[in-house]
């Protein structure tokens, strides 16, 4: 429903749903029998915030994407030791004899201290690793949030005090030194302690480490919206006409409570980057030879690079700072997509 207002420059603007907004009368009528979706996309568009972060957030996807690729256009690999195939770039030391790391035409973020590897290509992988973990773990805890959280506040009884009091139980864990304390214990579970673990089971390990205690908070979001929606009057008109209590959540509940998944998911993501980062930081996630975003900082904070190259931790950093950064901004830009009233 939409109510012509005049304002100060003399032009007319709306009420579209009760809320005011600088559209005019004929950008009002357009925006007339457009689903919530399509409002929301409008409103995205115009926040150039918001847009300009999904497009950095999507170059960082790409690139970790087209990393195979653009590695070899590049001409060079992460894997390669070129401390023992050109040893004529780096002292005795094995430091870069080269200014700034070893920045060249040749290396275009330097050579890696000690072992020399392709600065350029192993940030390429770095981003690929991080990011495909913490894609998988967004996926686990949000599909996790959802049936658990959902079920919770539908069902009620005692399927909801079943599932609250582990939520509970499981908040009262410290996440971090969990995830320190438990990811030894969970590779031991695949890989003799004698034995040299290979990546996939590092992997895996922490995806389930993290989605192990990173599904509470949108449960009890969730729980919390679909005790709201139980009690709506198309609800009880499903529950009437004889919908089974699947079809009720299908079909009913989960398209209303979209906007919190997808708000949240965008708040989780770089929470589970800057996890998986900090375990591979502190030697219990991912180890070289595989390229990872926090490995990068572990060698970065050595003692070897930190008084021969401390160039080698502006590119890790700043690419990260810009990822997180970008992708918080993104958050709050669906957020207030979504929901008008929220924006500042």
């Amino acid at each position: 429903m939409t109510s012509p207002i005049d304002i100060e420059d003399g032009g007319t603007a709306v009420v579209v749903d009760g809320e005011p907004g600088p559209q005019t009368e004929p950008e009002a009528k357009k925006l007339e029998g457009r689903s919530p979706g399509q409002l929301m996309w409008v409103r995205f568009k115009r926040d150039r915030t918001g847009v300009i972060s999904a497009y950095v957030v999507a170059f960082f996807f790409l690139v970790g994407l087209l990393a195979p690729l653009i590695s070899k256009l590049y001409g060079k690999d992460p894997y390669t030791v070129y401390a023992d195939e050109r040893p004529d770039l780096f002292d005795s030391a094995g430091v870069p004899l080269q200014p700034n790391g070893g920045i060249s035409s040749q290396f275009w973020f330097g050579l890696e201290p000690g072992n020399g590897y392709d600065v350029f290509t192993k940030l390429l992988y770095g981003i690929r690793t991080s990011l495909m973990i913490s894609v998988c773990v967004t996926i686990a805890t949000v599909l996790t949030g959802i049936l658990l959280g959902v079920a919770a506040g539908y069902l009620g009884g005692r399927s909801d005090y079943f599932i609250s009091r582990v939520i509970d139980f499981l908040l009262a864990f410290p996440a971090q030194l969990f995830f320190i304390a438990s990811m030894p214990v969970v590779v031991s579970l695949f890989v003799s302690p004698t034995d040299e673990t290979p990546t996939y089971v590092r992997v895996v390990a922490l995806i389930a480490v993290q989605w192990f205690l990173g599904w509470m908070s949108l449960a009890r979001i969730l729980r919390g919206t679909s005790l709201a929606l139980r009690e709506r009057e198309f609800i009880e008109a499903a529950r009437v006409s004889g919908a089974s209590p699947w079809r009720i959540i299908s079909k009913e509940i989960l398209p209303n409570v979209v906007t919190p998944i997808l708000v949240q998911s965008t708040y989780m993501l770089p929470g589970f980057v800057t996890a998986e980062a900090g375990l591979s930081y502190l030697g219990v996630g991912i180890v070289e030879p595989t390229p990872d975003w926090g490995q990068m900082f572990s060698k970065a904070s050595t003692e070897l690079v930190m008084q021969n190259d401390i160039t080698y931790m502006f590119f890790p950093g700043v690419s990260m700072i810009i990822f997180i950064v970008a992708f918080n901004l993104l958050g709050d830009s669906v957020r207030d997509a979504f929901d008008p009233k929220t924006a500042r």
